[in-house]
């Protein structure tokens, strides 16, 4: 048998560095927070064991889930040395409602991993307020999550960041490598910078010679706020052209760049011709290039140098998304083709 314990030198969770009121309390704070993004299909949400979500049957004929998990990368350092987390949530909500999309399918709902060494409730309601906002804005439900709080495993004031999305698409309307044709056309909409691909050669090369704070002419702001500029989500855009006959493909460009991604559509019959002098890089992209003297093959296949997402099209249906685009306020460029290999 153990010697009795004295309830004056009794160890606790709390003693070895997890806190479980404190994250009771910081789930408490966010649960107003996933309750604007439920709809009727969320029969449960934040609290119990798991989720529960009704699929809306009747809108499908033939529907198909689409899933996908990812993260936002060393993007997390930039907003340690900012302070600022309201916008990380939102990257990555936006990043996975892209991939999902490029599928053809759209978002219904998301599911939230978080750890830290030692929680930070006000950092903590700052990245899921930004989740929420997201799956506002994609018509997404926040569904539910998990939240870990680690101590000795993550450095003090950092975090952990993924995500799970769940969607949906016609079985009709998917995209898949199959429907690129040699002859499409490639037509690409403007990002807002980085993404959330690249930042540890942005910061390899940048934060040797600025701080994030550093007010840069060229950029006209600070070097801060451009590289946490948010990751655009193009559902809205891309989602009511889910099913035209002359839409073969759509690509996300993150990690690998436009010819990487792009490239996942084609089968060994075809290649990419990219006229890479269709758009202008946005100037944070010719920053890291300059002062890390980077090549443009590294640059090309690092970053998104100015293109978010690609539609791939049959040329007659050229007419039909420049008028989609311009109607919805939007930007493009036909960026190049689909050639015979």
């Amino acid at each position: 048998m153990p010697p009795p314990v004295d309830p004056a030198s009794a160890s606790t969770y709390a003693d070895a560095g997890v806190d479980i009121d404190a994250a009771q309390d910081s789930l408490k704070r966010i649960k107003s927070l996933a309750a604007k993004t439920h709809g009727p299909e969320v029969l449960e949400g934040l609290g119990g064991f798991g989720g529960l979500f009704a699929f809306p049957t009747g809108k499908y004929s033939e529907p198909v889930l689409v899933a996908s998990t990812d993260g936002v990368g060393t993007k997390l350092k930039v907003a340690f040395l900012t302070g600022r987390h309201d916008t990380i949530g939102q990257d990555l909500v936006n990043h996975c409602v892209n991939d999902i999309l490029a599928t053809g399918g759209t978002p219904l709902f998301f599911l939230d991993y978080y750890a830290a060494g030692k929680l930070d409730g006000d950092a903590f309601v700052q990245v899921i307020g930004g989740i929420a906002l997201a799956c506002e804005q994609n018509g997404c439900a926040l569904l539910g999550g998990e939240t870990a709080e680690m101590p000795g495993f993550y450095e003090i004031g950092e975090y952990d960041l993924s995500g799970t999305i769940i969607g949906v698409g016609e079985r009709d309307h998917l995209l898949t490598k199959g429907g690129v044709k040699k002859g499409d056309l490639l037509v690409g909409l403007p990002s807002t910078g980085l993404h959330t691909n690249g930042y540890s050669l942005a910061r390899k090369t940048l934060l040797k010679q600025w701080d994030v704070g550093s007010q840069l002419p060229e950029l006209q702001a600070t070097l801060g706020e451009v590289l946490l500029e948010i990751h655009r989500s193009y559902l809205h855009i891309a989602g009511p052209l889910l099913g035209s006959s002359w839409l073969h493909g759509m690509a996300h460009i993150t990690g690998g760049g436009l010819e990487g991604n792009v490239g996942r559509l084609l089968d060994d019959r075809l290649r990419l011709r990219v006229d890479w002098t269709a758009w202008e890089p946005l100037p944070i992209f010719r920053l890291i290039q300059s002062v890390g003297a980077v090549n443009d093959a590294e640059m090309r296949r690092t970053f998104n140098m100015g293109i978010g997402w690609v539609f791939v099209i049959a040329p007659d249906g050229l007419p039909l998304l420049q008028a989609a685009l311009h109607e919805a306020g939007e930007k493009s460029a036909v960026i190049g083709e689909v050639q015979a290999a």
